[in-house]
């Protein structure tokens, strides 16, 4: 156990400086290497997602043959060429949206399976503590990646056939250290296919995960680099701060969750992300330059670190399942429900955004999140399973 947790954190080390690196350089990359609008932008997150939508059937199907540490190799594979290919071989759009799915595809996988590896390595009652580490050592890897390309950006320039290099050799390393780990041996393999009617509170939390993660993702950075004209080097330094927070706050964050309860965690996250939203829309209406932006600045490192809090979904499904081989295939469905919605939410915010203003795409959200706030409070962990754990 002692070494396998050692070789596993290694894994989430190396991902999350290969993710740092994609995260803090994409929007930019599209920008000013594409020259992509905001309606575009929005467009993208359609084939982006696509794997995600596709994951329940994608993890189905490689949960025959191979442990979710193999699983988690392979997804790392698939990140490191995708990587290579938007850093040298994107000319077109065609070739960019085949490189975007691929890496996508890496990104969606790990992400079913990295909580499953995380909940192996925990004791019960303690879920969140070890998820919370993981958490921390992707955010110090995350450090390190993003600080190289801010160092690399200050001294040549935007080189992003460099930066998505070095992505990809990131990537190939967590791949390594996966196959390297022995946990999972031995274990009744996972369900294929779990769809069941017990666990729609799980989906429904997906599912406003999903929305949250694409405002962001697309349109939170987007205001920065196209609304406020903020560099690559600046988006580098916010996602270097958030990172070198979250190493502190993400083990923090997950002893919380043990501590308070996912019902409180969750809910909380969700008043949060309204107070973020807000910001977003009318920085600029209630502040004077340059302390509008600076707010933002805030609102986007600060949106940053919740995003820690999504592990609090695992540990509460990990508290109400009925058999642990249903976890797996569980967490897959539910990245699959929020990519229904994700890959439709950024084209209707484009085109809001071309309407309207982004204002309208951040007011919209603020108010998902406010129904998410009395969606989560109906969060209950059953009595049997609360005794399983303490």
């Amino acid at each position: 156990m002692r070494r396998d947790l050692k070789v596993a954190l290694l894994a989430t080390l190396f991902f999350g400086a290969a993710g740092g690196i994609f995260q803090a350089t994409f929007n930019n990359y599209l920008s000013e290497v594409h020259n992509l609008g905001a309606l575009a932008r929005g467009w993208l997150e359609f084939p982006r997602e696509l794997p995600g939508f596709l994951l329940i059937f994608v993890i189905g199907a490689l949960i025959i043959l191979l442990r979710e540490t193999q699983i988690a190799a392979l997804a790392m594979l698939f990140s490191a060429i995708g990587a290579i290919g938007l850093g040298f071989l994107s000319p077109g759009m065609t070739l960019l949206l085949l490189w975007i799915i691929l890496w996508s595809l890496g990104d969606h996988i790990i992400f079913a399976v990295e909580g499953v590896i995380g909940l192996k390595l925990a004791r019960d009652g303690g879920e969140g503590h070890r998820l919370g580490q993981f958490g921390g050592a992707r955010n110090l890897g995350t450090v390190i990646g993003v600080g190289i390309i801010f160092l690399l950006a200050k001294l040549f320039g935007d080189r992003y056939g460099l930066f998505y290099a070095i992505a990809a050799g990131s990537s190939l390393l967590a791949g390594i250290f996966y196959l390297q780990l022995n946990i999972g041996q031995g274990e009744r393999p996972s369900k294929r296919f779990v769809f069941k009617r017990k666990y729609t509170l799980f989906y429904a939390i997906s599912a406003l995960f999903g929305i949250r993660k694409q405002i962001f993702l697309a349109f939170g950075g987007w205001v920065l680099v196209t609304i406020h004209g903020v560099e690559v080097s600046t988006i580098a330094l916010l996602y270097f701060i958030a990172a070198t927070l979250g190493v502190v706050m993400r083990p923090l964050l997950g002893d919380v969750i043990d501590w308070l309860g996912e019902r409180f965690v969750l809910s909380a996250d969700e008043l949060l992300l309204l107070v973020i939203c807000m910001c977003y829309a009318f920085s600029s209406d209630v502040l004077p330059k340059p302390f509008d932006l600076y707010l933002l600045y805030s609102a986007y490192i600060l949106d940053s670190i919740l995003f820690a809090l999504r592990v609090a979904r695992t540990t509460y499904l990990k508290k109400i399942v009925d058999d642990p081989s249903e976890i797996t295939p569980t967490i897959s469905m539910g990245i699959t429900i929020d990519h229904i919605v994700a890959m439709t939410l950024p084209i209707l915010s484009g085109y809001i955004w071309e309407a309207y203003g982004f204002r309208w795409v951040f007011i919209i959200a603020g108010g998902i999140a406010l129904v998410g706030y009395f969606i989560c409070l109906q969060i209950k962990i059953p009595v049997r399973n609360k005794l399983n754990v303490e």
